[in-house]
């Protein structure tokens, strides 16, 4: 999570207000690279539902973090945005073949104590993303105000750097579960119709929370917060994603219904208002606080619902196929956000408007009931 989420995913919001003041994009320019990430992860989740039936979670995940490693390093060695392009989509397929297995590997751990499960699968989400946030918020702004918005490129060959230090334990630990490849024939069709509120919480989700991790920095940039402010907010951001577990765990072992989710949701949208609620320092520091203590528990709220209701057989095709559904939603928020805000001359309005469509996916997911496993 540390490298497929916390540095191909969201170090580009930090990048960002560099990158386009350098290279002259537009907003919506801007988004479309993150939508390209996107649009490179519905790939990505669908060659992982095709291939779960042929190839073991093991392989795909360690397969998926060496190619999203250096996707990572090439995005720094050239400016032009067809080859920006091509690299957030690369990192976009290849990271969604990690982010899909490392679920389904994390729920067989401590499968006879749900509370240790709970536990594993958020650590893996929240502790694992956030670390990269942390990682990434620490060093990034000041690296770009110390040399410059022209050094841009070289925050891709650290972060790229980073991760190739991180390629020997996730492998290795990748290694230490055996997972076995389901035949074709031994899939069953999952019961989709009633986890349809599950579906649409998780949608909202992927549409909504990219829009913060997208534009959060340029909006900052915008109300003129400086680099010590900027990395303070992103280290705290990622700090309170890596405690999250520990206030989410007790939630996830409880409750097999869509509460978790819905309960994750709301916090989501709270914390993407509050930066244009409140347009300064404390407005910005409260709201990594509420966003980070609550953005990385939505895929394991999703992961924990499925080990809840569905028997083990299906977790790895019903986690590929909510990721499918994230990975369609999130195409839309970074364009239409950047479409938006170039529209009404400010990034906040689609901050906003990710606000709002969190919060109706909040109000959906509360209409999730547990399932009887088959």
């Amino acid at each position: 999570m540390c490298v497929t989420n916390g540095f191909a995913r969201f170090a580009y919001g930090l990048l960002l207000p560099a990158m386009r003041s350098e290279l002259g994009w537009s907003y919506a320019q801007a988004g479309w690279l993150n939508t390209g990430n996107a649009i490179g992860y519905i790939v990505g989740a669908l060659l992982t539902l095709w291939l779960i039936t042929r190839v073991s979670p093991s392989r795909l995940f360690g397969f998926g973090m060496v190619t999203t490693t250096l996707a990572l390093l090439a995005t720094g060695l050239h400016e032009a945005l067809w080859w920006q392009t091509l690299w957030r989509v690369a990192a976009g397929v290849f990271g969604a073949m990690s982010f899909s297995t490392s679920g389904a590997l994390a729920a067989q751990l401590f499968q006879t104590d749900a509370r240790r499960n709970a536990l594993a699968i958020a650590l893996l989400f929240g502790f694992g993303g956030g670390l990269g946030i942390v990682l990434a918020g620490a060093s990034l702004p000041l690296l770009l105000d110390v040399f410059g918005p022209s050094s841009w490129a070289w925050g891709w060959i650290v972060v790229g750097g980073c991760s190739v230090l991180f390629l020997p334990l996730s492998l290795w630990a990748a290694r230490q579960l055996h997972a076995p490849v389901q035949a074709a024939q031994d899939l069953r069709p999952l019961p989709n119709r009633r986890m349809l509120a599950e579906y649409a919480g998780y949608a909202s989700f992927g549409l909504g929370y990219i829009v913060y991790m997208t534009f959060l920095v340029a909006w900052m940039s915008a109300q003129d917060a400086g680099a010590g402010l900027i990395a303070l907010v992103w280290v705290m951001l990622g700090l309170c994603q890596s405690l999250s577990p520990f206030i989410w765990r007790p939630v996830f072992a409880r409750f097999p219904s869509g509460l978790p989710l819905a309960m994750i949701l709301a916090c989501i949208a709270i914390g993407s208002a509050l930066p244009v609620m409140l347009p300064g320092a404390t407005g910005f520091v409260v709201s990594a606080v509420v966003f980070g203590l609550s953005v990385f528990m939505a895929p394991g709220a999703v992961t924990s619902f499925i080990r809840h209701n569905l028997p083990m057989p299906d977790w790895g095709a019903a986690i590929s196929r909510f990721t499918v559904v994230f990975a369609v939603a999130q195409t839309i928020g970074p364009s239409a956000a950047g479409w938006l805000g170039d529209r009404s001359g400010t990034i906040g309005d689609g901050l906003l408007g990710a606000a709002a469509v969190l919060a109706l996916g909040a109000a959906v997911a509360l209409f999730q009931r547990p399932l009887e496993k088959r």
